[in-house]
């Protein structure tokens, strides 16, 4: 089994950034895709950026330019740096992980970013 646990989120006046953290721990040998996904009220759960198991980075067009990902293997551990926060980045967000040889998804239990104007 693959443990996800994030950290960072909290209450942030527009313009201002956040880090979020996810360390993953357990079973990981075989998770090879790593990213982040964000639920706001009354929506559907939506990518905000991930790698792709080649390595690669994508990103929502909404967070552009304004988020970054980034990893440290030797942490087991994925960030989410989020500049210039908006108050429709407001969400809970949530650590996503796969396993393209086990065909599961994993998450974590989701950390709160609320953004006020």
């Amino acid at each position: 089994q693959v443990q996800l646990v994030e950290s960072g989120g909290g209450l942030v006046q527009a313009g201002g950034s956040l880090r979020l953290s996810c360390v993953a721990s357990g079973s990981i040998f075989g998770v090879n895709a790593m990213g982040w996904y964000r639920q706001a009220p009354g929506k559907q759960r939506e990518l905000v950026a991930r790698f792709g198991s080649g390595g690669s980075t994508s990103y929502a067009d909404s967070v552009k330019g304004r988020f970054t990902i980034s990893r440290d293997n030797a942490k087991n551990t994925v960030y989410l740096q989020m500049n210039s926060l908006k108050p429709d980045d407001t969400a809970v967000y949530y650590c996503w992980g796969y396993s393209t040889k086990h065909g599961n998804n994993y998450w974590g239990q989701g950390t709160q970013v609320t953004v006020s104007s």
